[in-house]
């Protein structure tokens, strides 16, 4: 089977998750050190001194710079790769669910699961209860290789919390899809309804005989 994640993806989402949070210690230490540093000035300046309001704005300048960085730098790069690093962790953890479906199609739209983007992928199962054809929808990490998966093709594949971690095409187009046009269902409907046909005795028996009076017989 293949494999969607490797030791090697955990890995790398580690060390950008560190990377990233390292890089933010340094600059929130050289922030503290800046603020130190201009308090220790403003202590050891004489009362009243002209030069009270430098180290002031100084510190508000700084400070409004190091919220605005924060936000932006741990709102964005680090959340994405916190929470792509979570993920692994949880898929890492969790129980697995092993399935064997017909694939349908891809479904690229705007999904996410666990706050990371994924693509949905439509599965066809039979239901034996009730009788028909039911979607099963699995996600797949946009990140990663889009598998090669055609209409029809018979997969087993392995999810955790609904995501695809491996996946096998067992048959390729073991099963073919009818696609319907919404427009023509009336018609198909109409065109499928079935006629009875009734033998030529039976309708010989049902159509009415006019009786002609005795004269005109004769």
């Amino acid at each position: 089977m293949t494999n969607v994640y490797t030791d090697a993806e955990y890995l790398a989402a580690h060390k950008q998750r560190e990377k990233l949070l390292g890089a933010f210690i340094i600059v929130t230490a050289c922030y503290a050190a800046f603020c130190i540093g201009w308090l220790i000035y403003y202590i050891s300046l004489p009362y009243k001194d002209p030069m009270q309001a430098l180290p002031q704005t100084c510190v508000y300048v700084v400070s409004v710079l190091y919220v605005i960085f924060t936000a932006l730098y741990m709102g964005i790069p680090f959340a994405r790769a916190n929470r792509y690093y979570n993920m692994l962790t949880n898929l890492s953890l969790g129980m697995k669910d092993v399935e064997k479906n017909y694939f349908y199609c891809f479904e690229e739209l705007n999904m996410q699961k666990n706050n990371v983007d994924m693509i949905g992928c439509i599965f066809e199962t039979w239901n034996k209860k009730k009788c028909e054809w039911m979607d099963r929808a699995v996600y797949f990490d946009v990140e990663m290789p889009t598998p090669e998966f055609e209409s029809g093709d018979y997969v087993r594949y392995v999810t955790q919390g609904n995501i695809v971690l491996q996946y096998e095409i067992l048959q390729k187009r073991a099963l073919e899809f009818e696609v319907v046009d919404e427009n023509e269902t009336t018609a198909e409907a109409v065109e499928e309804t079935p006629i009875e046909a009734k033998p030529a005795d039976e309708k010989a028996a049902e159509t009415p005989v006019e009786a002609k009076p005795a004269e005109e017989q004769k």
